[in-house]
């Protein structure tokens, strides 16, 4: 969730490491800092707060190598000494480095490390790293040597790039669990690191991703400055990995004329759609091959499907499961990954796994599905936004929604695309299965083709829910209500309410409002309702009645021909005719739309809201 830079090149890196933080500051933002090696001395420069208060500390800064890092807390409160890099000195030596992950046996080493006469100045589990490096390098005769020294003593999950005052001219690096990628530089005296690509699109597009147990050294000749890279894999083999162009773009990671990163992303979501439906837009039937080579076979054989995820992928993966149990047949369970892998589950026979992050890094996510592979499920599905991913490179079939970079931490067009993504699984399920006939195919690829342009029209009436926001600012609850495959629709407006107003919302299907929520409301309490119109809208209609007879005020999202009227206690605002299954990705945007203003005419921070960060690679 913290976000990490290291260069090394012929001139200046400072303004490299800090363009690549502000890059990375969705990923964390509670503190910053940034360390050069100088000769024999490294400068350490830290800054509570964001990168632009790193930027004014880091004037007039000057090495040609260096690391950098955000942070989001998890260790420690947010303090300069707790924010990277961390610094072990002593004996002639200095060690500093930066660090994403966890490091879950830190508290041992913590009280190995004092007994031996080390100091600590920090409350985080990264400090011990920096201790036990240098305690290695002391015994070592470089830095790649007492990386390979200490790498077995580390549990948990880690990204870690270290300098040493002893080795000027090397830069060594390592991944477990937590991602780390080589930027090649347009010469061979440059070289770069980070935990995700859109740091160093401003210096190159060639990229090469480290995979789990990668030791990666980039050691500086002095006499040309030409840069050698080594890396070694777990065993200590030397291995190479491959350079890729990556498609990112200066654009994706800009907001163009956009006031935050939330709006835009919510904007682009009918061309983000449009993108991950590209391959069935033009074609006269749908594929299971979409999914992979493998797909057909083992569609042909689910005899259950088990989804897991967390957060917002987690509510795309419940409306998924009406989806999947109406038009395939299937019996779907949908987990929370956090939680799965500590019960007992059964195992059920010719069970597809699916698993859904944006990041495809998410360390809940990453963690159930190789739970669930040792359990014994050999079929596995990612959806994810990320091609190079630990989690597409995890799982056996992979789909990847183009949705583009979302950097916004509360996540909106991830999660539209995470959804037409699901209903084309759906249907290659289905089909695969016998279970779809020639004119339903038709029917609904016809609806996923219309999709984006419905998405548009949404969009176009963004002001009438910004002319709610007012009536939400002083509130400090919310209710969300939704039927059937709605409800969780509700949940994923009530995480976006919650995510960036910070206003406390909860989301129930409305049929549950009289065994218990009914008694929160009052007419201080705002109630946000879902109203297609659909077989459960005359259910739903009674259930806001019990609403208007507490005093509640409720706001009404509705298809044309639903029947509600604005009036004294009741706002309505009008989609389109009711889109049938696909209803939910609709009803998402104006719940997003509604968040955004709330939380702007609050005054708050839209794309990064206190205490969270995007990509959430810790447990």
């Amino acid at each position: 969730m913290c976000g990490i830079v290291a260069a090394m090149a012929a001139q200046n890196v400072v303004p490299t490491l800090i363009g690549g933080l502000k890059q990375l500051e969705y990923r964390g933002y509670d503190s910053s800092g940034l360390a050069l090696h100088l000769g024999e001395k490294i400068q350490r420069i830290r800054a509570v707060g964001r990168v632009s208060e790193l930027e004014q500390l880091s004037l007039g800064g000057a090495g040609t190598l260096g690391v950098a890092h955000t942070r989001w807390a998890t260790h420690g409160s947010v303090t300069q000494d707790n924010a990277h890099p961390h610094l072990s000195e002593g004996g002639g030596l200095a060690i500093c480095l930066v660090h994403n992950g966890i490091i879950e046996n830190h508290q041992e080493l913590r009280i190995e490390l004092q007994a031996k006469g080390y100091e600590f100045q920090s409350q985080t589990d990264t400090e011990v790293v920096a201790h036990l490096l240098h305690e290695a390098r002391l015994k070592s005769i470089d830095l790649l040597e007492a990386f390979r020294a200490i790498r077995p003593r580390l549990k948990g999950a880690y990204a870690i790039a270290a300098l040493s005052s002893q080795d000027p001219q090397s830069l060594v690096a390592a991944r477990w669990g937590a991602p780390l990628l080589i930027g090649h530089g347009q010469v061979s005296t440059e070289c770069f690191l980070a935990s995700d690509a859109s740091a160093l699109i401003a210096q190159t597009k060639r990229l090469s991703y480290l995979e789990d147990g990668d030791l990666v050294c980039l050691q500086r000749d002095p006499h040309t400055q030409s840069i050698a890279i080594h890396i070694e894999d777990q065993s200590g083999q030397a291995v190479a990995r491959e350079p890729i162009e990556s498609a990112l773009t200066v654009d994706d990671v800009s907001l163009g004329p956009y006031a935050h990163f939330m709006q835009k992303e919510i904007a682009e979501q009918p061309g983000a759609v449009a993108a991950t439906l590209e391959m069935v837009t033009s074609a006269q039937s749908l594929s299971p091959n979409l999914f992979g080579s493998d797909a057909q076979a083992i569609f042909s054989e689910v005899r259950q499907v088990l989804v897991l995820a967390c957060g917002t992928s987690l509510h795309a993966g419940m409306v998924a499961r009406y989806w999947i149990e109406a038009i395939a047949k299937i019996p779907c369970t949908v987990e929370v990954a956090s939680e799965y892998r500590y019960r007992q589950s059964v195992v059920v026979p010719q069970t597809l796994v699916v698993v859904i992050s944006q990041s495809g890094e998410t360390a809940d996510t990453l963690a159930a599905l190789h739970h669930a592979k040792a359990l014994g499920h050999e079929n596995s599905l990612a959806i994810c936004n990320v091609p190079e991913s630990s989690l597409i490179r995890a799982a056996r079939l992979r789909f990847l929604t183009r949705a583009g970079p979302e950097i916004g931490v509360a996540s909106t067009k991830a999660f539209t695309t995470q959804l037409a993504a699901l209903f084309l699984m759906t249907l290659a399920l289905a089909k695969s299965q016998s279970r779809l006939n020639a004119d339903e195919e038709q029917q609904h690829l016809s609806a996923l083709r219309h999709l984006p342009a419905a998405l548009a029209s949404i969009l176009r009436s963004e002001k009438a829910f910004s002319d709610w926001a007012p009536r939400f600012v002083q509130k400090a609850h919310a209710l969300f209500l939704g039927r059937g495959i709605h409800a969780p629709i509700a949940m994923e407006g009530a995480l976006k309410l919650k995510e960036i107003s910070y206003i406390h919302a909860e989301a129930y299907p409305a049929g549950e409002l009289k065994h218990g929520p009914l008694a929160l409301v009052d007419s201080e309490m705002p109630v946000v309702a879902i109203a297609p119109n659909d077989q459960l809208l005359e259910k739903l209609k009674s259930n806001l009645e019990e609403v208007r007879a507490r005093g509640g005020e409720l706001f009404v999202i509705a298809d044309q021909g639903s029947g509600f009227q604005s009036s004294e206690g009741i706002h309505v605002i009008e989609l389109g005719d009711h889109a049938g299954l696909l209803s939910p990705i609709l009803h998402v945007l104006p719940l997003q739309l509604l968040a955004y203003h709330v939380a702007l005419a609050r005054g708050h921070d839209v794309d990064k809201p206190r205490n969270l960060a995007k990509s959430v690679t810790v447990e």
